[in-house]
């Protein structure tokens, strides 16, 4: 293990992942709901892992020569932002968001999954992120330098998920309140169809 490497990749990664995002928002909801999280936070932290590795494998090539799959990704990842927004504006709307003890079973571990999958693969961002990006800043590293890299950068992802998930519970006082339930969906909602705006009128490249 090369620590200046890691710590470089621990750094690098941090900072890509910490930026406010659909992710980040939804991992967030299930924390203060305290449903599945674990699972939620198990499955955005391997996904992260495996892309960074095949990034510093060298995919990041593959990846910039599939332009067109991006764009496939672009457009399903926005139309997935954008139903989950509406969602988010509907459960504002009505007031159904909360702690109420009914709503411990209201989704399913197998439907949230399928939820945090779309969050984490569906955004062609985070393939430029992790494969190109930061598998483009491991080469700067020789031999075991790439993958204490990769490592420091993968730690960063375990521990993100893990704060924002498990760490939700410290705003459970602020979130027994309806309107601040509310308040949250709102700024989901917003934060969606922005992401969605986004993704329709920025061409990857």
């Amino acid at each position: 293990m090369l620590p200046s490497a890691y710590f470089a990749g621990l750094g690098t990664g941090a900072g890509l992942i910490v930026a406010i995002g659909a992710q980040n928002a939804f991992v967030l909801r299930q924390g203060l709901q305290r449903r599945h999280v674990g699972a939620v936070v198990l499955v955005c932290a391997l996904a992260d892992l495996v892309l960074i590795a095949l990034g510093v494998a060298g995919m990041g090539l593959a990846v910039r020569q599939q332009p067109g799959l991006l764009q496939v990704l672009r457009f399903i990842g926005a139309a997935f932002l954008a139903t989950y927004g509406l969602l988010a504006a509907r459960r504002a709307w009505r007031g159904e968001s909360g702690l109420r003890p009914a709503d411990a079973a209201a989704d399913g571990r197998g439907r949230t999954l399928l939820a945090c999958l779309g969050f984490t693969l569906l955004n062609p961002h985070v393939y430029l992120d992790t494969v190109v990006l930061l598998g483009s800043l491991s080469t700067h590293y020789a031999g075991t330098g790439r993958w204490s890299f990769a490592a420091g950068a993968g730690s960063a992802s375990v521990l993100w998920f893990s704060a924002l998930g498990y760490g939700a519970r410290l705003l459970l006082p602020v979130f027994r309140s309806p309107a601040a339930w509310r308040a949250f969906d709102v700024l989901v909602a917003a934060l969606m169809w922005g992401l969605a705006s986004v993704l329709l009128l920025q061409p990857m490249t």
